[in-house]
């Protein structure tokens, strides 16, 4: 589009030997896994789920996948590659009454292509070859690839910097000096416990019977079974004093958290050791982003611009993610309980419990509202209509 071939050669994944970045990358993912994607259509302010073959590519999105894993696979190769693509495999049909082209979506898949060419043909539409390791190649109009895009900057197709693949060059000066830090530390004990000591020989001796002397002295050492070391008059054993020196806790910490910073992960929730506001700031931050980006990027390939027109969306509901106490989630509770926001066995599941079949469906608010308008009549004794609902009955009856 710009006169040049977009070409993109993937994927450097030399940073990914440092085991603080796999903790890192794996913290995200761990957390991508809790995800709860849903078809939702918006009517004015409300989300109402969608039964759709939508849907059912979603709760089992391929023959090889769960949901969860599905979520893992996509999110390692976004943080890995900066750039994620997703086939949709569906079935065209025209309904007969709108004459509308529909799809019948039977499954979705996450491919690992080794190089992207972007091609535009002369009527202007955009397509995408891949070729994966096997050599085979194959090129799909990109309308039908879901492309989940990270670090989107510079380049005009890809994730990434300028050549659209990760630009770690920032990040590779800092596993650079963790990794001389760790070869140090290894290196300084090694060295500690290679020379344990000084003979003196109090005597003048050439060189040769200093080299036989040195031999007896070691062979008396390496046959002490008792931990005392015979020596004669004539020499005399110094032992060194080991001082190791080693990096200081305060050193290690600053490398870890600047290494873990180029992925937003806290060091409180690599090791697990976080409170409720530090997960918060974590999701907001890190997670909530990426959240957003895939439901958007999945929500344009997935409908056609009329269902996109009639409010249908791709959700990623993060339920599991939300961090509360048991304290916090009864507070939720009882706010929540009165307005009717909540389905019964929704309570139950937030306490841990299952939920159960006679509660199904059902759901019950308290009666004791009124609008604001007429609370003044009401108060007073004067005839007010008031429209109330039994609380004894369903959703579906209400």
């Amino acid at each position: 589009m710009n006169g040049w071939a977009p070409i993109y050669s993937q994927f450097g994944t030399n940073i990914y030997a440092s085991d603080v970045v796999q903790q890192a990358l794996s913290c995200i993912v761990e957390e991508f896994k809790k995800l709860n994607p849903t078809h939702v259509r918006y009517t004015g302010g409300d989300s109402i789920p969608v039964k759709s073959t939508i849907q059912d590519v979603l709760s089992e999105p391929n023959p090889l996948m769960t949901t969860s894993e599905f979520l893992e696979k996509c999110a390692w190769l976004l943080l890995m590659n900066y750039n994620v693509f997703i086939i949709p495999i569906y079935r065209v049909w025209r309904d007969e009454k709108t004459s509308e082209e529909r799809r019948y979506y039977e499954a979705l898949y996450p491919i690992q292509p080794t190089t992207v060419n972007f091609i535009e043909d002369l009527s202007g539409r955009l397509f995408v070859q891949f070729i994966f390791a096997n050599g085979y190649d194959t090129t799909i109009p990109y309308d039908d690839v879901i492309h989940w895009k990270y670090r989107y900057s510079v380049n005009q197709y890809m994730g990434g910097g300028y050549d659209g693949q990760p630009d770690h060059k920032a990040l590779l000066s800092t596993l650079d000096l963790n990794e001389k830090m760790l070869q140090g530390i290894a290196k300084a004990m090694n060295a500690s416990y290679t020379l344990n000591g000084v003979v003196k020989f109090n005597t003048l001796i050439d060189d040769e019977a200093m080299t036989k002397a040195l031999q007896e002295f070691e062979n008396k050492l390496n046959n002490s079974q008792n931990g005392f070391l015979p020596i004669d008059l004539k020499s005399e054993f110094t032992p060194l004093k080991r001082e190791i020196e080693l990096v200081d806790d305060d050193t290690l910490k600053f490398i870890d958290e600047k290494i873990l910073r180029n992925w937003g992960v806290p060091l409180a929730i690599l090791t697990g050791d976080f409170t409720k506001e530090q997960y918060e700031a974590f999701y907001q931050k890190t997670l909530e982003p990426l959240v957003i980006s895939l439901s958007q990027a999945m929500t344009k390939k997935l409908f056609t611009p009329r269902e996109k027109a009639f409010g249908n969306r791709i959700e990623l509901y993060p339920k599991e993610l939300i961090f509360l106490s048991i304290q916090q989630t009864l507070e939720m509770l009882n706010t929540l309980s009165p307005t009717g926001a909540l389905y019964e066995n929704e309570k139950r599941v937030a306490l841990g419990l299952r939920p159960l079949p006679e509660l199904e469906g059902k759901r019950y608010m308290s009666l004791n509202w009124i609008d604001a308008d007429k609370a003044e009549q009401y108060q007073t004794g004067e005839k007010v209509n008031v429209d109330v609902v039994d609380e004894t009955k369903t959703e579906t009856e209400v």
